[in-house]
């Protein structure tokens, strides 16, 4: 049975770049490919999709929103609550949405408050610090090298190779420049963990697929060492190797602990948890998001290959989580994916 599904998205390029404006303002926003490839795989699968727009959108409407569900994916504009704001709307009108609801996504964006929840739940995390003000960086208990970020963004806004920093007058050069591009921003500092890249995707909820690593390459390297994902890399691209090539043991708790972060936060539907382990083989997690890319060069969409079953395959698995947590479809009606070999 069809369902008609509404689209919530925000896209790059709606709101023009003002004079002065950093240059990768709008990084986290979607391209109209990735839209339109999202609604091309919900018609594949059977239902009649409408687009909505983003949270301006839905405050401008007159008129009720008539759809069984709505597949979010908008990542909103302006402070740390901007992903919040279409499921706080949806939430609000009693409309039924794919994904985590507007606590979650806010949470989640913060980097500090992942990291609080992260600590307290036992989860190996590196350590960290806020940059509330220059003449407080001396005082940090941190050792270098340092990572100096943007506590509430995400999509290496920020992040150049000038933010792996290896001593005090290093962080404090990095810390005023953000303070000074990003003046809205607070600034994020983390111990960098000198190894490699991973990434855990999750479908589902009570008993939620949790897939083998994904493992990230930068410029053909695998073990990076001191490279790390920048803004940069959103033009040259990553490369993504699933499963990943390491040891079973290493899977089994990077998936342990991506299971662990994903319920701590009350992720819901879907979800990627990001890793980095160090030269022993530790695993920490960075962040999770609960929001993550459904490009067709991003990671759900290299798995689903590698699954052999089609992009609209994929992106169905994910309404069908949302559709029956909302009793909208039965359990035994939405289809999984089985663990494959992690070898």
């Amino acid at each position: 049975m069809g369902f008609r599904v509404g689209m919530t998205y925000n896209i790059k390029g709606e709101i023009p770049s003002k004079p002065g404006d950093p240059p990768d303002l709008n990084a986290e926003l979607d391209s109209e490919d990735t839209v339109r490839n999202i609604e091309n795989g919900l018609r594949d699968c059977g239902h009649e999709v409408v687009r909505l727009g983003g949270p301006r959108q839905l405050l401008d409407r007159t008129t009720p929103i008539d759809v069984d569900i709505v597949f979010n994916i908008a990542e909103g504009h302006e402070g740390r609550n901007r992903e919040s704001q279409v499921p706080i709307l949806l939430e609000m009108l009693h409309v039924p949405f794919v994904g985590a609801d507007g606590l979650t996504l806010g949470v989640t964006l913060d980097k500090v408050l992942t990291k609080k929840v992260l600590m307290a739940e036992g989860i190996p995390t590196p350590r960290f610090a806020e940059a509330t003000s220059l003449d407080r960086l001396d005082k940090l208990d941190l050792r270098y090298p340092l990572i100096v970020k943007l506590r509430s963004e995400g999509s290496s806004k920020g992040l150049s190779e000038k933010s792996l920093v290896n001593n005090p007058e290093e962080l404090r050069k990095q810390t005023a420049w953000l303070m000074e591009t990003y003046p809205n921003f607070p600034v994020f500092i983390e111990e960098f963990i000198e190894g490699q890249e991973f990434t855990v995707a999750i479908i589902g909820n009570e008993n939620p697929t949790v897939f083998p690593a994904v493992q990230v390459s930068l410029d053909g390297i695998m073990d990076l060492g001191r490279k790390f994902y920048t803004f940069a890399h959103l033009r040259s691209g990553a490369s993504y190797h699933f499963p990943a090539p390491v040891p079973e043991s290493l899977h089994k708790r990077m998936q342990e602990l991506a299971l662990a972060t994903y319920r701590a936060v009350e992720c819901r539907d879907f979800g990627r948890v990001d890793f980095r382990t160090d030269q022993e083989g530790n695993p920490y997690v960075l962040e999770i998001n609960p929001l993550p890319s459904l490009s067709i060069e991003d990671v759900f969409a290299i798995m689903a290959k590698v699954y052999g079953v089609t992009y609209a395959s994929m992106i169905g698995r994910i309404l069908d989580a949302g559709l029956v947590r909302h009793g909208l479809k039965a359990r035994d009606e939405a289809p999984t994916l089985s663990a494959i070999p992690s070898h």
